[in-house]
């Protein structure tokens, strides 16, 4: 193999991120598993650089919870870990609780990320149902509804 393109393998990768589709569906079931259960909520579903790709709001969710949906999942898949994990490991106290204070972080449940063939393609944040395990709920239901079109 030459040298030149030897070395331009190096400096570059391909990564897998998730499809405004596919964000589409989960947001939709993660919507309706709110709305079953009695909550007006915000999804957001982000890609993996923690950009939105949906974001959809019930009619009578607050207007807060837009921002925190999107926030939630944007916590979620930079830190690659659960909204639920991270409000644990980060409370006062702990040495890294500190990353409470940067922006757009959200410690409270209802973030989640989206794995495929061992990486992380995105995160989905629910925002609206009371408490974070509610939105928890929510939020993995949305998952589930895209599980079969993941890699494992």
């Amino acid at each position: 193999m030459p040298v030149g393109l030897l070395l331009a393998q190096q400096a570059t990768f391909t990564s897998a991120s998730l499809t405004p589709d596919a964000a589409l569906k989960a947001a939709r079931a993660a919507l309706e598993t709110c709305r079953k259960n009695g909550h007006q909520a915000a999804v957001s579903v982000n890609d993996r650089a923690g950009n939105a790709l949906v974001m959809l709001r019930d009619r009578f969710a607050g207007p807060h919870t837009v921002d925190t949906a999107i926030n939630k999942a944007y916590t979620a898949v930079t830190f690659k870990l659960d909204t639920t994990s991270f409000t644990r490991s980060t409370q006062g106290g702990e040495p890294a609780s500190g990353v409470r204070h940067l922006p757009r972080i959200v410690a409270i449940g209802g973030g989640i990320p989206i794995e495929s063939a061992g990486s992380i393609v995105g995160a989905i944040g629910v925002s609206g149902a009371p408490g974070g395990d509610a939105d928890d709920v929510c939020a993995k239901a949305g998952i589930a509804a895209i599980r079969d079109e993941l890699d494992f």
